[in-house]
């Protein structure tokens, strides 16, 4: 199947570069290269209606790690493999924020806190033993003290401590990712919806992209920016992690303000809009949960009603509004990955779980190494 002229003229035409994935990475790769150049063509291909994976997904933390799931890193990451990770997450969000503007996308910086149970003691007295060495490591990049011992003010039932940190904050998932089209859309770029694409052939002089239904896009180069599901493109230590988001009808007198994490950051929630967003779980069945599929699993949606239940919301009623599940892009390490592939290819992914905070900066990273190419 051919495109019509209508559409080869209009639409697509001979794209200079061609970038797989609307969302976060895909399109800040797109706005860097168009500001830098407002002469190169760029077209975004998207698979689906909405940016498909999870950065119209997302549960909206701007985060970069609580204190037990940055100690759980450590187990696979060196410490200063860890603090540079963290710097990155950090000045990610800087840029989100600098490029979008934090009223555009509800960006409010209310703190964030990790719980621990009781079967989880030994997991918060070291968390409690290395605060100090954190806050001394992150102090000159945030200008404070990141983290610190909180009380139970929230009502939670079966917590035996909390952890805060001073910078977390939270965003509105949907104006954000408006914004982020908004702002492609003034610098230029086209985006395509419904574009899959099924196969990426290196022609030497550039690239030649073939969608579901088989129809094909040359371009001069091309970016995968797919994340959970650039596994059908890339060799590389990335693999999909779906993540399922319940959430709940609106509460009276909801109290709970901020982000929460549990269980080193495999369970989060918030309020939102006096609703509680519960997100996660995925450790209860990682083989289950390593697909791009976006279906439900009920194994974990009903761990996760059970956490509101006795946890978050004790002796409080309340109905399940939504559920969803997201794709996110895992692997080994947390490191995103950013490189070329070949002289006409490259790729920014593997966001690990931290999309919001990573993935305007790989954008960034993404343009910059087209340039270094071209």
């Amino acid at each position: 199947m051919n495109f019509s002229y209508w559409e080869n003229k209009e639409f697509i035409g001979n794209p200079d570069v061609v970038i797989i994935g609307s969302g976060i990475t895909g399109l800040s790769t797109a706005i860097h290269i168009r500001r830098a150049n407002p002469k190169i063509k760029v077209v975004v291909l998207e698979r689906g209606m909405t940016p498909w994976g999870a950065s119209s997904k997302n549960a909206g933390f701007a985060c970069f790690g609580s204190l037990g799931e940055i100690l759980d890193d450590l187990q696979t990451s060196s410490l200063d493999e860890i603090v540079e990770l963290i710097q990155y997450r950090k000045r990610g969000l800087e840029t989100l924020v600098n490029l979008l503007g934090k009223n555009k996308f509800d960006f409010k910086q209310n703190g964030g806190f990790e719980l621990f149970k009781p079967d989880q003691k030994e997991e918060f007295n070291s968390c409690q033993d290395r605060i100090n060495e954190f806050n001394n490591l992150l102090r000159g990049d945030f200008g404070g003290d990141v983290f610190q011992i909180e009380e139970n003010s929230f009502g939670f039932e079966g917590i035996i401590g909390l952890i805060k940190n001073n910078f977390e904050a939270q965003i509105d998932t949907g104006k954000m990712m408006s914004a982020y089209l908004n702002l492609a859309k003034q610098e230029g770029v086209k985006v395509l919806n419904g574009a899959s694409v099924k196969e990426i052939n290196d022609l030497g002089s550039g690239v030649g992209l073939i969608l579901e239904g088989g129809m094909t896009i040359k371009t001069g180069h091309a970016v995968i920016c797919s994340n959970g599901f650039a596994k059908q493109f890339i060799n590389d230590d990335v693999e999909p992690a779906r993540a399922q988001v319940i959430i709940t009808k609106p509460i009276d007198n909801l109290k709970i303000k901020g982000t929460f994490h549990y269980d080193k950051g495999y369970y989060y929630f918030r309020n939102i809009n006096d609703r509680i967003l519960l997100g996660g779980g995925r450790n209860l069945d990682f083989e289950g949960e390593r697909t791009d599929v976006m279906d439900c699993n009920l194994l974990i949606l009903n761990q996760l009603n059970t956490l509101i239940k006795e946890v978050i919301l004790p002796n409080t009623p309340f109905e399940i509004d939504y559920s969803w599940a997201g794709i996110m892009g895992v692997g080994k390490a947390k490191t995103p990955i950013v490189k070329n592939i070949s002289n006409n290819l490259s790729c920014g992914v593997r966001l690990g779980g931290m999309g919001v905070a990573l993935g305007t900066s790989v954008g960034k990273d993404c343009a910059e190494l087209y340039f270094k190419k071209n």
